[in-house]
């Protein structure tokens, strides 16, 4: 138990981020903001009981914030246990190692990200020079203030979508729950928290990035395919052409039959290289979302 009751919401949230130091900040920040609303709830729910009265019984039947800390880490590590793919087959040759990527979903998913980032990278670019040029243009005018609160609290919302996609596709502990708010501050102090926040410039930064980086992941993914396809599919496009013609501008040269498997086998290995570098591109990205998208655990 802890040693001291809590005698407010804060500080009951305050005991239970104390406890769950060194945690996965996307883990603490989901711990934080369930708390917040079941203790709110049970608040709501008994009015003329007095906060500290209601926090005092509820560590008997929630739990005092080091036991629901406990639960959080023991329920993390029995969901990432059902959730982990069953453990690979270790290859310990050189030619395992190098094609057992071919049985890992985590490159395809990879790969899958890098197309998709051409489209989310183009709509956060979008909406994020859309919202920041909206709120300085009108800043000058009573309704820009409302304009920049609603920017500014959308760029929350969509950190916590794509911290979603980066979890699902790349593997990453990303958060499950909004970003936790202190909701004893007035509106003033919750709205100067917003803009005042740092994850949320970092939110905004990273929509910024995804732009480049989209176009990048998307490129490298479609030519990388493409080439690895095209080289694997020479022998069947030899099928409705000329044998072994192959055509660059005014320029033609023919394959010898002989070298006909040895395309199929470079296309092969172009394609397995393709989902090494995707998959290590996903880990990279992965952290970089995790430290621009998920509030600190400090």
């Amino acid at each position: 138990m802890t040693a001291t009751t809590p005698k407010t919401i804060p500080e009951y949230l305050d005991q239970l981020r104390q406890a769950l130091a060194g945690a996965d900040p996307a883990l603490l920040q989901d711990a934080l903001y369930d708390a917040e609303e079941y203790l709110r709830s049970e608040l709501a729910a008994q009015p003329g009981v007095d906060e500290a009265t209601l926090l005092a019984s509820i560590a008997t039947s929630y739990g005092a914030p080091d036991e629901v800390a406990d639960i959080y880490r023991q329920t993390e590590s029995t969901v990432v246990q059902a959730l982990r793919p069953p453990p690979k087959r270790e290859h310990r040759s050189l030619p395992g190692k190098f094609f057992g990527v071919l049985a890992d979903p985590r490159a395809y998913t990879s790969l899958f990200y890098m197309l998709l980032s051409l489209a989310t990278g183009t709509l956060y670019f979008t909406w994020a020079v859309t919202g920041i040029s909206l709120s300085l243009g009108l800043a000058i005018l009573i309704i820009g203030i409302p304009v920049a609160i609603l920017f500014f609290a959308s760029v929350r919302g969509i950190s916590l979508v794509e911290g979603r996609l980066v979890e699902a596709m790349l593997g990453e502990r990303m958060p499950r729950r909004p970003l936790y708010t202190d909701r004893d501050q007035s509106m003033m102090a919750r709205i100067k928290t917003l803009f005042t926040d740092p994850r949320t410039w970092s939110s905004m930064i990273y929509m910024v990035m995804m732009q480049p980086l989209g176009v990048a992941y998307f490129t490298f993914a479609t030519v990388a395919i493409s080439l690895s396809a095209g080289v694997a599919a020479i022998p069947v496009i030899d099928l409705f052409n000329h044998h072994g013609t192959i055509s660059i501008g005014d320029w033609y040269f023919r394959l010898p039959l002989w070298t006909l498997p040895l395309t199929i086998a470079a296309g092969v290995v172009m394609f397995v290289l393709t989902l090494h570098i995707a998959r290590g591109i996903g880990r990279v990205h992965a952290l970089l979302a995790k430290h621009l998208l998920v509030q600190s655990a400090a």
